[in-house]
């Protein structure tokens, strides 16, 4: 309720004596006069009306300090007296004394003004300024002055003012908003401040008429995109760009497939072997959680498979060679998951697998010699792959390198290793029974049968299952050198079942053939 006339003429003649003692004492050391002085200096205000604008500087002053007060009740009526400057000072004045504040070191406490500022004004009133305010709130001094979740939180608070104030007139800052946005979001924090945020945008693309967020990153991609890789050539661990960019691009969910010419550019760039180490690390992690869900993100327009060239021979093959180190080791094993990641999905067809094999095996086959599990592991599946689309073609140089490296990972620490390495052996004699160089390589399958024959006796029931297929596949190519192996082997063994059961599955291939 608006106070009477007489209590408004007597502060509006008053203010000038009453406002610098006042002043002071809401920075006093004591609280309870921090307290009292704040809740008068609410209600000076409120009676001092449009009186207050000649007394901005002093004010501001004041409230930049008690909103930075420890005592939440200081802060508290100092919001709502900054809510009155909003109401009763024209935003022409308040705004070209705020905004300097702005073009220093911000500190959360002059956005926490700005925004109650934004909070109390009319949005008639306010309409004029919107651009202004967008401009000012997403320049990189303000959105990316600080990690500080609280100065975060203002900043926040300041975009949901304007969209409350504002409501379709923030359709003219738009973009400007999503940058401030994606940098909060960008911040490691705590998922309730990704939450706020996420509502903040689905208000935002309301009160343009929009169905969801992802309609605003639809809007805004390309800007945003184009916006945080202009420095990208000079990425480090450090940037908060390389931050953005991992919000953009997995926060967009299906939208970012419409937007492959940046992503993949700013990926070329970013993932190249002379780059900071910890920053290609975090990219290829941005592209590893994107190509899990392919369809519906990367793949959402069914795009990315003709940009498969350039993410394979640009950005994976370059990473997959060896470097020391814990952080290259951890790169490596990522760009193996992202190329089973292409496989898994397939994305990457057999026609593809041909194209690129020659580039890609060498450094594959390698991998299943690294530290990581999940390395060995992938590695095993993606040479698996290979040699089911291609092995045929393999000349002898080429099935020696493999079975020598796969028969390795048969003694592997994991088990998981050894099943697959198990499973790729059984395809390696299914190529060979159907290969040219098969003649060549008789010794080479003598030496594979008499080590397997090791394996079939392992303590591990499981591997023994896995290697009794593989032989039973491998019988087809020497059955009489095999048997006579088994006879050799049998007598060394714990327990003969497992030779017995494989003598008998070649005596019955013998008979039916």
């Amino acid at each position: 309720t608006r106070p009477g006339l007489g209590c408004r003429e007597l502060v509006s003649r008053n203010l000038s004596k009453i406002l610098p003692g006042l002043c002071h004492d809401i920075t006093d050391w004591v609280e309870s006069t921090r307290v009292k002085a704040s809740q008068l200096l609410y209600t000076l205000l409120l009676h001092a009306e449009d009186h207050i604008t000649q007394h901005m500087e002093l004010l501001l002053r004041t409230l930049y300090q008690a909103c930075s007060d420890e005592e939440s009740e200081v802060v508290k009526n100092s919001v709502k007296a900054a809510e009155l400057i909003g109401m009763f000072v024209s935003p022409k004045v308040s705004l070209k004394l705020i905004t300097p504040a702005f073009e220093q070191t911000p500190k959360a406490s002059c956005v926490m003004v700005l925004a109650a500022v934004i909070r109390g004004s009319p949005k008639e009133i306010l309409q004029p300024h919107v651009t202004q305010l967008g401009t000012t709130l997403s320049q990189a001094g303000v959105c990316q002055r600080s990690e500080e979740v609280f100065y975060m939180e203002q900043l926040l608070y300041c975009v949901q003012a304007l969209i409350e104030v504002c409501q379709e007139d923030c359709r003219e800052i738009s973009l400007q908003l999503m940058k401030v946005l994606v940098t909060i979001m960008a911040i490691p924090s705590s998922e309730d401040l990704k939450e706020k945020v996420e509502k903040t945008m689905s208000s935002l693309a309301e009160v343009q008429q929009l169905e969801s967020f992802h309609c605003l990153y639809k809007q805004h991609i390309i800007h945003l995109l184009e916006w945080v890789s202009v420095s990208c050539e000079g990425w480090t661990c450090y940037s908060p760009e390389v931050l953005q960019f991992e919000v953009i691009t997995t926060h967009s969910g299906p939208v970012i497939g419409e937007a492959l010419d940046d992503f993949i550019l700013v990926l070329k760039t970013g993932l190249q072997p002379n780059k900071d180490p910890q920053m290609r690390l975090k990219l290829f992690t941005v592209l590893s959680q994107l190509l899990q869900k392919a369809s519906e993100t990367i793949n959402s327009q069914g795009l990315f498979p003709s940009y498969l060239e350039t993410v394979i021979k640009d950005i994976l093959a370059p990473n997959l060679q060896w470097h020391a180190g814990r952080t290259a080791a951890a790169i490596h094993a990522t760009a193996v998951l992202c190329l089973w990641a292409l496989i898994h999905c397939e994305m990457l067809s057999p026609k593809e697998i041909l194209r690129v094999k020659d580039e890609l095996m060498p450094q594959v086959i390698a991998s299943m010699d690294e530290d990581s599990k999940i390395t060995r592991l992938m590695a095993c599946r993606i040479v698996d792959v290979f040699l089911k689309v291609c092995g045929r073609q393999f000349d002898a140089d080429k099935f020696r390198n493999t079975y020598t490296e796969v028969l390795k990972r048969l003694d592997d620490a994991s088990c998981d290793v050894r099943l697959a390495a198990a499973h790729t052996l059984a395809n390696w004699f299914k190529c060979l029974k159907d290969s040219d160089v098969k003649s060549s390589m008789e010794g080479h399958v003598e030496f594979l049968y008499q080590e397997l024959l090791v394996h079939l006796d392992d303590p591990d029931e499981n591997l023994q299952k896995a290697v009794l297929e593989v032989l039973k596949e491998g019988s087809i190519l020497y059955p009489d050198l095999l048997v006579r192996e088994i006879e050799v082997a049998v007598h060394k063994h714990q327990t003969p079942d497992y030779c017995n059961q494989l003598l008998h599955h070649i005596q019955s291939a013998k008979e039916s053939a």
